[in-house]
């Protein structure tokens, strides 16, 4: 793998790369070899699960809710084949195991063609409170609920679009902050009030309260160039989440081409994280 292979991530800490990738395909994919996973890993899974599904209820969106309980995710660690005949079944998607993080136009091009990358190692038992890099606990629990919804499904297809064509623009950035506020630490309205639906918060034993109920972040009405120039925190608790009204509003908000918004933004100073703007709409926060 030669430098400019190496995966990157957009605000990522110093942590090494993490992950065997010695015999990945050329797509960055790899096969689950089931077998290794050992007593202890598959313990840990099924610890990691039963902590983390007594947390979501009343936290999580409907949408995520609907599916996590149904996928079988308490036996132990998921099988990739079993997970895709269901998933292929509901709306076309496919999760691929991979070695860890990957390039972004690596990740693009999956994304694009509904396919998700799965990483297939999982944390170790020092990890079990808190992990940076994206392991299987996160990508499965986390991210493949919400693939069997049809409209989050059209949209994760339609970034991994736009992300192709933002290479060419110089604006991945721009692309990654969206990402992040979206599909990893995004909140969206309900009738009950708020709920959670990105994958980083739902994974996560603690944040899953604090982005509903401290009040010390901003949770912010979602709008997409405020979005696409905030900065974010990678190695603590966010400081503004950003809200949608449903899906359907992220689909089509973000689904008309962003080159316009891109020559508008470049060469502004981002904002930083915990920055609140006049023309912020704030929501207060849940009573936990």
């Amino acid at each position: 793998m030669t430098a400019s292979d190496r995966p990157a991530t957009f605000g990522a800490s110093a942590h090494g790369l993490r992950g065997d990738y010695a015999g990945m395909r050329p797509d960055y994919t790899v096969s689950q070899d089931y077998a290794a996973y050992g007593s202890a890993q598959q313990d840990r899974w099924r610890r990691l699960y039963a902590r983390q599904i007594r947390l979501v209820p009343g936290r999580a969106c409907a949408e995520f809710l609907r599916v996590v309980d149904t996928l079988g995710y308490d036996a132990g660690i998921p099988r990739f084949d079993e997970v895709n005949e269901r998933l292929g079944r509901a709306t076309g998607w496919q999760v691929v195991a991979v070695p860890g993080l990957l390039p972004e136009p690596v990740f693009f091009t999956h994304l694009a063609h509904r396919r998700f990358p799965v990483t297939v190692w999982l944390r170790e038992e020092h990890e079990f409170d808190y992990i940076v890099e994206p392991d299987i606990f996160h990508d499965f629990f986390g991210h493949v609920p919400l693939l069997f919804d049809p409209v989050f499904a059209d949209y994760m297809q339609a970034y991994g679009r736009g992300g192709q064509k933002a290479e060419g623009l110089h604006a991945l950035e721009y692309l990654a902050r969206l990402y992040w506020y979206t599909v990893e630490f995004g909140l969206v309205r309900g009738g009950a009030g708020l709920r959670i639906y990105g994958a980083g918060i739902l994974s996560s034993p603690s944040e899953v309260s604090y982005a509903l109920s401290s009040p010390l972040p901003r949770r912010v009405g979602f709008n997409l160039e405020r979005v696409m120039r905030t900065r974010y925190k990678i190695d603590s608790f966010q400081q503004t989440y950003f809200v949608i009204d449903d899906f359907g509003q992220l689909f089509r908000e973000t689904a008309p081409d962003f080159t316009p918004l891109y020559a508008g933004i470049a060469g502004q100073e981002p904002y930083p994280a915990d920055a609140v703007l006049p023309q912020d709409l704030l929501f207060e926060p849940a009573e936990d």
